[in-house]
This record gives structure tokens, C-alpha cells and sequence, in this order.
């Protein structure tokens, strides 16, 4: 994998020739699903980014089916939309609708997921580092025991990227013996239900012989501490990714110890932009920010890095502050936690 470049969402401004006629743009947004709470978020700040632009939106929900996926996009495409945001459901199954979008001259964006092919435009946060922060965090909570890698979605190229992040930040405790790797298991679907399973049936197998957990985002993470506060083992370290509330408020409880947060407001905010310039005619290398990624399979695509920031017990008040979250919202539940919770 190669990466050329990390920016914030601050620097990505579309130019303004490409605003300028943008209006009477539409773009179409197919969602993989609508279940998860951050992609809410992630839709207004598409719509208002567009809004801006004077461009108008279009979304259809896959409901976590690849098939409904394929149809959604056709249907967006007969439409007649300028250009497509598509958050895969499936990476590998979605081709074929970059296949037809690309017949209609329809620019694509794979929005926060990689789709292996290379003219869609890819547009996330760098997951690797995510890992990254996610591993350190855990490691830094318990240095030394017996770790559960509870990875995401194995139809979803970021949970590879996680886990690569995560085992180069591990690996010298691994081969120190400071640590060991007792389970591991992808998430089907990312659903937090299916993790909650997957954590308690290592906590079975290994007798509740774990010691931290290392989840790929806040969902897997509220069904692990589902799993160990069923064994009385919360408190655990645990890490997550999104920002979602209820994961932050498990950070203030002490019973998540970092969730790595994306503002899922930037990532709209860069993606209404782009989509507003590709279907102006901007080329995707000209987008401001774009560096070359060569993907896990050995496709050149143009890409855009967003830096993601983990937050921890020790810097809690930094969403509070940006607001990303209220401080009632956050320290629900909580007493004497870390500040702005005590």
C-alpha cells in the first residue's frame, strides 16, 4: 500500500469555476445502510455542502444488501445524476454500478470505503493510522496480557487496513511475550450484535482468559463491553472508532478507552465538494489534496486522507468543544469522571 498524503478537510475547496456551475448538479448517495448512527451525520453534511454549491441530492438506502445495492445505483443513474457518492455495501460486488456509471460518464465516489477500481475516486480517513491509534491507546492501558482482535466487516477493505495499523503497533509486544493474541474474528455487516456473539464466544473458549480488546469501530466495541459487562469483566480496555455518543459516553464511564474520531462532518463536507467538481469536469487528479493510492489490489486511484484524532479519557472535552457532542449527552450517567464530566 502506498500513501502520498494525509490533509485536513479544511484544505479541500472545490474551485470555483466548478461552483460556479454547479448549478442544476445532481448527486446521487447510495448508502450501504442507514443503521449505524454516524452515517446520519455524514448525509447532512453532504446535503449542506451541496446545498451551498446549489447542487441538489438524491440517496437511496441499500439495507445492508449488496443486491439492493446494485439496484439502488441503476436506479440513481436513470435519474440522471452528475455524480454518485457510494458507500459499498460490499466493495467487491459494487463494480459492476461503477462499471455503468462510467458508461454514462458519471464520476464515482467511494465514499470512507475502498472500491477496487481505478476510477473511483476514494475519499476517507486514513484507517491505517486508525489502527494505529487504536492499538496504542489499548497498549498503553495494558502493556502486558492477552488480547481479542475484534476486526470489522470482512467485505469491507478498511477492516484489513485497521488491523494491519493495529498489528504494526503490537507487534514488538507480541514478539516481546509481553502480549498474546488469544481470538480473533471479523463482524459481519459491522452489526454490533455479531460482535457481542463473537466476543462471547471467546470469552468461552478462553475461560474469560482476556485482559483487552482491540475493536475496529465504536458499533463492535458497544457489543464487546455488551459481551464482558455480561461477565462482569467491563472496565477492560476497549477501543472504537466513529465518535459515536454512546461511545464517547462509554469513554467518560471508563468502560471504552479511546474511540478514534472521524468527523464525519468533514468527510461530508469534502465529499459534496468533490462530487460538485467532478461533475464539472474537473479531472480526479486535479481535485485539491488528491494524492495516488495504489490499493491492496494494485489499482492507481486518486484519493483524498482525512486525519482522524483518538479520543480518550484524557481529552474528552476536544468533541465537547468542536460540537460533536453536548456535555449532558456525554456525561450522561457519569459521576466524578474526567473532565468535563466532574
Amino acid at each position: 500500500m502506498k500513501l502520498l498524503g494525509t490533509i485536513s478537510a479544511i484544505a479541500i475547496m472545490a474551485s470555483t469555476a466548478a461552483f460556479a456551475g454547479s448549478h442544476g448538479v445532481t448527486v446521487g448517495v447510495s448508502w450501504s445502510n442507514f443503521q449505524e448512527e454516524r452515517w446520519k451525520t455524514d448525509e447532512a453534511a453532504i446535503k449542506a455542502a451541496l446545498e451551498a454549491a446549489g447542487a441538489s441530492y438524491v440517496s437511496a438506502d441499500a439495507q445492508s444488501s449488496s443486491a439492493k445495492q446494485l439496484s439502488d445505483i441503476e436506479n440513481l443513474i436513470a435519474q440522471g445524476v452528475d455524480a454518485l457518492i457510494v458507500l459499498g455495501q460490499d466493495t467487491q460486488a459494487v463494480i459492476p454500478a461503477v462499471q455503468a456509471a462510467v458508461d454514462e460518464d458519471i464520476p464515482v465516489i467511494a465514499y470512507d470505503r475502498l472500491i477496487e477500481d481505478s476510477r473511483a475516486f476514494y475519499l476517507t480517513f486514513d484507517n491505517v493510522e486508525v489502527g494505529r491509534m487504536q492499538a496504542a491507546a489499548v497498549l498503553a492501558a495494558a502493556p502486558k496480557g492477552r488480547y481479542v482482535m475484534i476486526k470489522g466487516s470482512p467485505t469491507d477493505p478498511n477492516a484489513d487496513f485497521l488491523r494491519g495499523g493495529q498489528q504494526e503497533v503490537l507487534q514488538a509486544a507480541i514478539d516481546a511475550g509481553d502480549i498474546q493474541i488469544v481470538g480473533e474474528a471479523y463482524t459481519d455487516g459491522w452489526l454490533p450484535a455479531n460482535a457481542q456473539r463473537n466476543m462471547e464466544q471467546i470469552l468461552t473458549e478462553t475461560s474469560n482468559g482476556v485482559d483487552a480488546v482491540v475493536a475496529s469501530n465504536d458499533g463492535t466495541a458497544g457489543g464487546v463491553v455488551a459481551a464482558l459487562s455480561g461477565q462482569g469483566m467491563q472496565g477492560l480496555p476497549v477501543s472504537g472508532q466513529d465518535g459515536d455518543h454512546a461511545a464517547l459516553n462509554r469513554v467518560a464511564k471508563g468502560t471504552q478507552t479511546v474511540s478514534v474520531w472521524k468527523d464525519a462532518r468533514e468527510l461530508g463536507k469534502a465529499a459534496g465538494e468533490i462530487a460538485v467538481a467532478l461533475a464539472g469536469g474537473s479531472a480526479a487528479g486535479d481535485v485539491n489534496g488528491a494524492v495516488s493510492f495504489t490499493t491492496p489490489g494494485g489499482n492507481e486511484v486518486s484519493a483524498v486522507f482525512l486525519k482522524p484524532v483518538p479520543v480518550t479519557a484524557d481529552n474528552l472535552t476536544v468533541v465537547v468543544d468542536a460540537g460533536w457532542i453536548t456535555k449532558d449527552a456525554l456525561c450522561q450517567g457519569v459521576e466524578n469522571g474526567p473532565a468535563p464530566c466532574n
